[in-house]
């Protein structure tokens, strides 16, 4: 197992996967700053209390020689989790290492500290509160408008809360994400676009605007297709040998200084390669930004969508392709399967 500290005295968050499962549990120790964040821990729990406080897990251990270090220093990698999915399915995050990406509402005056309760707010208005106690080491650092905030997913009574463990845990600061995003894909109906490539019909118009998908079709089907919010989302056609394209026909007026999007292979298929474009002349030549994107995973390995965050820093009017690569035929080189798209996000200059 591996333990986490968090902002309660004495109480330890221990998490560990299992058959590609995550699952944490808060730890009551008598001295917990024995204890540091990314030790990994085997617990004897002989003697020890089992309870639901709070709406959550808590381990009760008598003495702290019951928790046995075998190794430090372990890199723990948060995993990202949508607003949505915490708040539908928060027992299999409880107590783990996660990462919310949201706006903070209010947007914070400049200078604003992190200390306190503070809302935090996807797209489609999901709330749950960034809480940092105000004797944390970093409670008077400044609170960006948005970025991806990585802590314990805690609970107090029914309200959910993020607790970050240090400053570094407010990545990806950026300006605001736009109103009326992220696009979900959900507002048409699949119907519309049905076909992989309907020639004269790939453009198909959604709340942000209009979007060419092309060699793309909006895909229903649960446990298959990555839907992170909604009914609808994208899914990318396999074994092409020309590139496909879910682009938008417009722009954003005011720059960007992060767009994310949430992906992974559809049902079982094999990885592909994507990458993300930009164009600041009405779409008539395009630049990549970021590194491209390799590493979709089918929905055996995990039926949560992976999050790509790319980071910018763009002035005036701009759009954005994603572009999955006409690698050809999936063979013992290649992997070209389907790709599944949903909730692309776009956030202001910064």
């Amino acid at each position: 197992m591996r333990k986490i500290r968090i902002y309660q005295k004495n109480t330890l968050a221990v998490q560990n996967i299992w058959r590609n499962q995550r699952r944490g549990i808060l730890v009551q120790v008598p001295n917990a700053s024995e204890f540091k964040f990314g030790d990994s821990v085997q617990i004897n729990i002989s003697g020890s209390k089992l309870i639901k406080k709070d709406g959550l897990l808590v381990l009760s251990v008598d003495n702290n020689q019951q928790l046995k270090v075998y190794s430090s220093g372990n890199t723990i990698a948060p995993l990202p989790v949508a607003v949505s999915s915490l708040k539908s399915k928060f027992d299999e995050f409880e107590s783990t290492y996660i990462d919310i990406t949201a706006d903070v509402e209010p947007e914070p005056a400049a200078g604003t500290a992190l200390k306190g309760d503070k809302i935090l707010m996807d797209g489609d208005k999901n709330e749950i509160i960034l809480h940092t106690q105000d004797n944390a080491t970093f409670a008077g650092e400044s609170i960006a408008p948005s970025a991806s905030f990585r802590g314990i997913a805690f609970k107090e009574g029914e309200k959910l809360q993020v607790r970050m463990q240090s400053y570094a845990d407010m990545a990806y600061a950026s300006g605001k994400l736009y109103a009326g995003w992220p696009e979900t894909f959900d507002a048409v109906d699949a119907s519309v676009k049905g076909s992989y490539d309907m020639k004269d019909k790939n453009a198909v118009s959604f709340p942000t605007g209009q979007w060419n998908l092309y060699q793309a079709i909006l895909g229903t089907t649960a446990g298959r297709d990555r839907i992170v919010s909604g009914k609808n989302a994208i899914r990318m056609q396999q074994n092409l040998s020309v590139d496909g394209y879910v682009q938008m026909n417009f722009d954003v007026p005011n720059g960007a200084s992060k767009v994310t999007l949430w992906y992974g292979s559809y049902y079982t298929d094999r990885s592909c390669t994507f990458k993300l474009e930009y164009s600041t002349d009405g779409g008539t030549t395009w630049k990549q930004t970021g590194e491209p994107i390799s590493d979709a995973h089918t929905t055996t390995e995990s039926m949560n969508s992976k999050q790509a965050v790319f980071l910018m820093n763009i002035q005036g009017p701009v759009r954005f392709r994603v572009t999955k690569l006409g690698l050809g035929t999936s063979n013992n080189v290649i992997n070209n399967g389907r790709l599944g798209l949903d909730d692309i996000a776009i956030y202001k200059s910064y």
